[in-house]
């Protein structure tokens, strides 16, 4: 990449450069921006680095804006400006010193040189001036440009130092490599192995370990970024569950052999389809229980028998354990807990009753369910998994069919509990809740269509014989 200078368009820029020469500032564009910018990609947002007062300097931008700054820490020198919409990050040159025990440094302001060294990649370490004299000149102290060029992820300084100064570095290299599909510089990828344990020292908080982990699997391709993790000995101290999936061997009829690989298969496979980053994690952790649940069967082979459920199980605590919005608990709980219910409808004759109990036990969530069966569909074999997702296709489209024509969504008895106890005479007890399951059964089983008054004829027909069963209550 020879071009030693950069083309700037973006107006924020030029408007940012030109108060800067009226400030008599240095000023410079670095980081993610360059990187992006020299990558072909549009960034997202701008950090301005300023070889003096960055605080001082930001005011003085926002008030060009008619605005204030939306965030000062005067303490560490930055400054937060929204200036067209776009997020614009100022800071002084500094460099820093870490303790042990803290990824929080100790700040003094630096030079420009010092500010870059700082910098966690080289290809990170780029700036860019913004000053009329030298306006679009690309600083490059520790061949950056080459090392973007040959997609190579390397540190400024030594890589042992960097990433036990700050581990969650750690955690970005395997995101940018996964993002851009760059390679790890071979030095930093030992250091990464050997400091990968400060990221379960409480360092760094998990929110932030979290955070990235979620970023990896937000990539194009997670199974870059997530392979990463673990040859680098990283996912035994971020998830170790996922760790242990490696060496687990399975039948092999639409599977990969190994559960590790075959996990990665299905993310991929998911991550293809959709950006919901939520539906990415089920499928993630879809089999995390079959190291657990695994088995030997003569003339079966090995079996995983119950691995949904204890799956669905593990999940609770998890998500406590890597600070995951809980909220997301159940959707997740329960495409790990039906991820094999549909298999079975591809392999055999089925009935409609069948298919609607399916429907409306996945509600709402029906059509995430088949996309994470279908991404569970593989095997070294393409003509094995081209056949079974051309059965699994005629499944799929019947079960959406029987979903939408019996109305599944959210099931259950049009005739609500309250309503019972009135026609009944009942107070609450499990006789309702008897007369409630009677009436979803008989709208599943196809006995009555899921319409209220049906439903309601129903009810009239079975209450005394419901009724006239002794309570346990």
């Amino acid at each position: 990449m020879p071009n030693r200078k950069l083309k700037i368009e973006n107006p924020v820029l030029i408007n940012i450069g030109k108060l800067a020469d009226r400030e008599n500032t240095e000023a410079y564009v670095v980081g993610g921006y360059v990187r992006d910018a020299l990558l072909g990609k549009e960034a997202e947002e701008i950090d301005v680095m300023v070889v003096g007062d960055g605080t001082s300097f930001a005011e003085a931008v926002a008030l060009e804006y008619g605005k204030k700054p939306e965030a000062v820490y005067r303490n560490f020198g930055t400054a937060l400006v929204m200036i067209d919409g776009m997020k614009t990050e100022f800071a002084s040159a500094r460099k820093e010193s870490y303790r042990k025990d803290s990824r929080n440094p100790e700040i003094e302001t630096a030079t420009l040189e010092e500010d870059l060294s700082r910098r966690d990649f080289t290809v990170n370490a780029l700036a860019v001036s913004l000053n009329k004299k030298s306006f679009g000149k690309i600083t490059d102290l520790f061949g950056g440009l080459k090392d973007l060029e040959a997609r190579t992820l390397r540190t400024p300084l030594d890589p042992e130092k960097t990433f036990e100064d700050d581990p969650l570095r750690i955690m970005r290299a395997l995101r940018f490599a996964s993002r851009f599909g760059f390679n790890i510089d071979p030095d930093a990828l030992k250091a990464m192995n050997k400091m990968a344990h400060r990221l379960s020292e409480g360092v760094v908080s998990q929110e932030r370990i979290t955070n990235e982990f979620l970023l990896i699997l937000d990539t194009p391709k997670p199974s870059t970024g997530l392979s990463l993790m673990f040859l680098s000995g990283v996912m035994d101290h971020v998830f170790p569950e996922i760790s242990g999936l490696e060496g687990v061997e399975q039948k092999q009829e639409y599977h990969h052999k190994d559960v590790f690989r075959h996990t990665l298969t299905v993310v991929d496979n998911i991550a293809a389809v959709t950006d919901d980053i939520w539906l990415r994690f089920a499928a993630l952790v879809h089999d995390i229980a079959k190291p657990m649940t695994k088995k030997f069967v003569e003339g079966e082979g090995w079996t995983f028998h119950g691995h949904e459920e204890m799956g669905a199980r593990m999940m609770n605590s998890l998500f406590r354990r890597m600070r995951l919005p809980m909220n997301k608990l159940p959707y997740v709980e329960k495409l790990v807990r039906m991820h094999l219910r549909p298999i079975p409808l591809a392999k055999e004759e089925v009935t409609d009753s069948a298919i609607r109990r399916l429907a409306a036990d996945a509600g709402e969530d029906l059509e995430d369910l088949l996309k994470l069966c279908r991404a569970d569909i593989t095997s070294k074999n393409p003509k094995k998994v081209e056949k079974y997702l051309k059965n699994f296709g005629i499944v799929e489209k019947r079960v959406i069919e029987v979903a939408e024509k019996d109305k599944l969504r959210n099931f259950q008895s049009p005739v609500r509990g309250e309503e019972i106890m009135k026609i009944c005479g009942l107070r609450p007890s499990r006789t309702v809740g008897m007369l409630k399951k009677r009436i979803e059964d008989a709208i599943l089983d196809g006995l009555i269509p899921n319409e209220y008054e049906d439903a309601l004829k129903y009810l009239y027909q079975i209450k005394d014989e419901v009724i006239s069963v002794p309570s346990k209550d």
